[in-house]
């Protein structure tokens, strides 16, 4: 029952928002896009065995003037010891045995600013603002929200451009448990091959969210392929190197412009 109400819920709250952004577009000529895919993941988050997320999310974006906005909610199988929330890793003791559980998971609501840019020298500086929404049915006893902040960087450099980021997070602590606020951060860069393929790597860190958890170091590399003037897609491969976080990932990304 709570599955198909939240579902129900999401999938109102998404087709209001195709419906908003639609009309918006044509009133202003903004951009709007969808999104959808899946993922991969598989990491012992320091338990005694692996834990395996499936994801397949769908993301909804909608550009105007500087700001961007972005709602995405997946659909999500944990199969494993428990206690693990994507991006933050273990933040709970897992159980003896391994279960598997799978539905909607959380939704992620995102605004971003641009809050600086110099089109003569290639760079910027945006600003976001995200909050985790704890609709999450398919991970029983970490539902919390979280809130998050963080500053972007970009130069470009002909057809490389270096990208940075740094933000901090509020973690939202369940039942019984003290989770404590995290720096986090990335560095890296993407390349144009072509008009059509470009491909890029990112290094992702995150401070430990309390001391019986560990942090999170993850390196991903990407390959972007612009189909058409609307169609998009996108594959990558993870590799993790702390216990915070997954071992190895894949994934794959296909968006819609309007």
């Amino acid at each position: 029952m709570k599955i198909r109400s939240l579902t129900t819920l999401l999938a109102s709250t998404l087709y209001g928002a195709v419906l908003l952004a639609g009309q918006a577009a044509w009133a202003d000529n903004g951009r709007f896009s969808l999104a959808t895919g899946i993922e991969y993941s598989t990491g012992e988050y320091d338990t005694a065995r692996a834990t395996d997320i499936l994801s397949s999310p769908v993301i909804g974006k909608y550009a105007t003037g500087p700001w961007l906005f972005k709602l995405s909610a997946p659909i999500v199988r944990f199969s494993g010891m428990g206690g693990v929330a994507p991006g933050t890793g273990r933040i709970k003791a897992s159980g003896a045995t391994g279960s598997t559980q799978a539905g909607l998971g959380d939704a992620v609501a995102a605004a971003t600013y641009n809050l600086y840019e110099d089109s003569a020298s290639s760079r910027g500086v945006d600003v976001t603002g995200k909050i985790k929404l704890a609709t999450s049915d398919a991970n029983p006893g970490v539902e919390a929200n979280d809130y998050a902040a963080q500053m972007d960087v970009y130069q470009s450099l002909d057809k490389f451009t270096a990208t940075g980021t740094l933000g901090s997070k509020v973690l939202g602590s369940p039942s019984g448990i003290t989770l404590n606020p995290v720096l986090y951060g990335s560095f890296g860069g993407v390349y144009q091959f072509t008009k059509q393929t470009s491909g890029g790597i990112d290094m992702s860190m995150a401070q430990s969210p309390s001391t019986t958890a560990a942090g999170q170091q993850e390196l991903t590399a990407y390959v972007s392929y612009k189909i058409d003037k609307h169609f998009k897609a996108q594959g990558y491969v993870l590799k993790g190197f702390a216990d915070g976080g997954p071992d190895k990932g894949v994934g794959a990304l296909f968006s819609y412009g309007f």
